[in-house]
C-alpha cells in the first residue's frame, strides 16, 4: 500500500499479531463450541431488508469510542456499551454496530457482549477480519453479522471468511469504496454492500462516493451507505440515488445520550422521506 495508507497498514499488522495472540490463548475448537452454544443469529440483512423495500430509512446506530484519525469520539464517562445500544434500541435503531478494535479505536470485545446482553436487535461486529478465526470468534461473542473489508482482502480470503459465516448463520456486510471493490463484491454471493464514503487512502470522505457507486451496483444487492452521514439532508441525497439504509457512528457518540441524537434525526425525515 502507498503511504498515504499508513493508519491501515498498522491497524492490519497489529491484527495479525492479535490474532496470533488470541490463538495461543483459545483454541479455535473452543471458539466453535461457544459459537454453538450462542441463540440464533438474528437476521441482520433480513431486518434491513423489510425496511428498505418499504423505501424508508433503516440506521445502523454504531457504538464507536474513538477513531485513529479523529482521535476519543465519545467523551462522556463512564462509556456504558449497553446502555447505549438500550437507548438506540428505544430510539428507532434497525440494527446495531459495535466496534471491538481495542488499539486503534478503543473498542472492546466486552462492549459487544453488554450489547448484546441488553438488546436484540440484530447485531454487527465491526472489526479488521482476515482470518476465519475471528469469524468463529464474532459468533462466540453473540453477534449476528460481520463486515468484510476488501480494501483488505484478496477475493480468495473474502470467499473463505464468507462462507465461514455463513455456515454459522452470520450476514455478511462487504465493504466496497471504490468501483474494483465494488466489482469484486458482486462476485461474493452476500447480498449487502456497505459503501464507505471514506478514501481509505486519504481519509478524505464525501457522499459522492455512494452516488457515484450506487449506479453501478446489481439491483439484487442492497446497498448501505457507510461514513459522513451528519443530517437529515444528507439521508435524502443518498435517497436521491437509490440508498436506503445508512450505517452513523460518529454523529451520534458524539452526544451524551447517541439514541437522542438518532431520535432527533428520524424526527427530521418524518414526512419528508424520499418515495
Amino acid at each position: 500500500m502507498s503511504s498515504s495508507s499508513t493508519i491501515l497498514d498498522r491497524i492490519m499488522t497489529r491484527k495479525r499479531e492479535e490474532v496470533a495472540e488470541r490463538r495461543q490463548h483459545t483454541s479455535e475448537a473452543t471458539l466453535l463450541r461457544r459459537a454453538q452454544q450462542q441463540a440464533a443469529p438474528q437476521p441482520f440483512y433480513q431486518t434491513l431488508s423489510a425496511i428498505v423495500t418499504q423505501q424508508q430509512p433503516a440506521i445502523i446506530a454504531e457504538i464507536k469510542r474513538a477513531s485513529p484519525s479523529k482521535g476519543l469520539i465519545h467523551t462522556h464517562t463512564p462509556f456504558d456499551a449497553g446502555r447505549i445500544a438500550r437507548s438506540y434500541a428505544d430510539h428507532g435503531a434497525a440494527c446495531l454496530s459495535c466496534l471491538t478494535d481495542h488499539d486503534f479505536f478503543q473498542g472492546e470485545d466486552a462492549f459487544l457482549v453488554q450489547v448484546r446482553d441488553c438488546v436484540t436487535l440484530p447485531l454487527l461486529r465491526k472489526e479488521f477480519i482476515y482470518d476465519p478465526y475471528q469469524v468463529i470468534e464474532t459468533r462466540a461473542l453473540g453477534a449476528d453479522a460481520i463486515l468484510l473489508i476488501l480494501a483488505v482482502l484478496s477475493h480468495h480470503q473474502a470467499a473463505e471468511l464468507e462462507a465461514t459465516a455463513h455456515e454459522l448463520g452470520l450476514s455478511v456486510l462487504i465493504e466496497v469504496h471504490d468501483e474494483a471493490e465494488l466489482d469484486d463484491a458482486h462476485r461474493l454471493s452476500s447480498p449487502l454492500i456497505g459503501i464507505n464514503n471514506r478514501n481509505l487512502r486519504t481519509f478524505e470522505t464525501t457522499l459522492a462516493t455512494s452516488e457515484r457507486l450506487a449506479g453501478r451496483a446489481s439491483a439484487d444487492r442492497l446497498l448501505v451507505a457507510e461514513s459522513g452521514i451528519h443530517n437529515a439532508d444528507d439521508i435524502r441525497r443518498l435517497q436521491g440515488c437509490g440508498l436506503h439504509a445508512f450505517l452513523i457512528g460518529e454523529t451520534f457518540m458524539r452526544h451524551a445520550d447517541p439514541g437522542e441524537t438518532l431520535a432527533e434525526l428520524i424526527a427530521a425525515l418524518d414526512g419528508k422521506v424520499s418515495q
